[in-house]
């Protein structure tokens, strides 16, 4: 069994036929599906589908690009919003430097008031990063500072560096259907080396469909293409991979087994 940790199931591309892709993604053996949040708005909808199906969860967050429409997003909102049984993750939150379609001390302010919510509840911070490395570690260590909290970074594409930093750090990390593109060469190096107990697999679906799936839209089916070219770079059996990245997902996101 598969789990794809994080996916968009209300985003167009995949809501029209919402009940057709998640058939087809649990005949390809994706076991558990994690919905993600990027804006209040959604939340409703985000939680709708996690409290109508079994295998399905959701997270509540503001991803950076919808940070200067929720400036004044307090604690308070995510942490009522967390307290539904089916939440377990806070985010889609971080640091966005490579659009930057929110003013960046917004986006660092709100990654702030998520990285709160993530300690005071003990559910695991999701993050996204792009093109901010430097300011997403340096947020990182210092509220890991004031108190440890679970996270991970989703989508991972930054550096090696970057990727022993959140190592470190306690974060784990997460990889999509990037990896699997041609010129991912120094993405590939980094999932080949990653420990096996802080790897997880997503599809960010319907984006970044992986290979063979290219200029299509993607599918929480296709964790499973994902997983094994993972397990390719890694010289393990797919199996294996499936079995530690789910085991992994449970570890990290504890009240998925509530």
């Amino acid at each position: 069994m598969l789990i794809d940790s994080h996916c968009h199931l209300e985003y167009e591309g995949l809501v029209e036929d919402q009940q057709g892709v998640l058939a087809r993604a649990r005949a390809a053996g994706i076991g558990g599906f994690l919905n993600i949040s990027t804006r209040r708005r959604e939340w409703d909808k985000v939680v709708g589908t996690a409290a109508r199906e079994a295998d399905v969860w959701a997270s509540v967050g503001i991803h950076p690009h919808e940070a200067d429409q929720h400036a004044d997003l307090g604690e308070a909102a995510l942490l009522e919003a967390a307290a539904h049984p089916k939440v377990i993750g806070i985010g889609e939150t971080g640091l966005d430097y490579y659009y930057d379609k929110s003013d960046r001390a917004t986006q660092q302010v709100l990654f702030r008031t998520h990285i709160a919510v993530s300690r005071e509840t003990g559910l695991p911070l999701i993050v996204h990063t792009r093109d901010a490395e430097d300011d997403t570690a340096r947020i990182i260590g210092e509220e890991m500072g004031k108190g440890a909290f679970p996270a991970l970074i989703h989508c991972f594409t930054a550096s090696a560096g970057f990727a022993r930093q959140m190592l470190d750090l306690g974060l784990s990390i997460s990889l999509s259907g990037i990896v699997t593109f041609k010129n991912a060469r120094d993405l590939q190096a980094v999932a080949a080396e990653l420990p096996a107990d802080r790897i997880l697999v997503e599809t960010d679906s319907p984006f970044l469909a992986p290979v063979p799936h290219r200029g299509r839209p993607c599918e929480p089916a296709y964790t499973a293409d994902t997983a094994r070219f993972v397990a390719g770079l890694r010289g393990e059996e797919p199996e294996r991979l499936a079995e530690q990245t789910t085991r992994n997902f449970f570890a990290l996101f504890t009240k998925a087994r509530a």
